[in-house]
């Protein structure tokens, strides 16, 4: 059993900066690939990126050059660092193991001035 717990949501300008933490509650990273989903209200979940287990990123095209994710194994957290924010990047934003059943309860980013 693992729990995926994110936070670092809130409220943020156009244009601004967040960082969202995604934490595991056992040792687990250095076995498997993570990702970042993001479903906004009225839309179906999306995919943001992944974190392969040997230390590769892919992200989508529409946070390509703008989000960042990375992780600290020794820390079982995977980080994913949001910049120049656009109100279509508003939505709950969760964490996965991927191709397990394995989800965060996810956290809000709203992004508006």
């Amino acid at each position: 059993q693992v729990q995926l717990v994110e936070s670092g949501g809130g409220l943020v300008q156009p244009g601004g900066s967040l960082r969202l933490s995604c934490a595991a509650s056992r040792r687990i990273f250095s076995f498997n690939s993570m990702g970042w989903y993001r479903q906004a209200p009225g839309k179906e979940r999306e995919l943001v990126g992944t974190f392969t287990s040997d230390g590769r990123t892919n992200y989508a095209d529409s946070v390509k050059g703008r989000f960042t994710i990375s992780r600290d194994n020794a820390q079982n957290t995977m980080y994913l660092q949001m910049s120049s924010l656009k109100p279509e990047d508003s939505a709950v934003y969760y964490c996965t193991l991927t191709g397990t059943n394995y989800w965060g309860k996810g956290t809000l980013v709203t992004v508006s001035s």
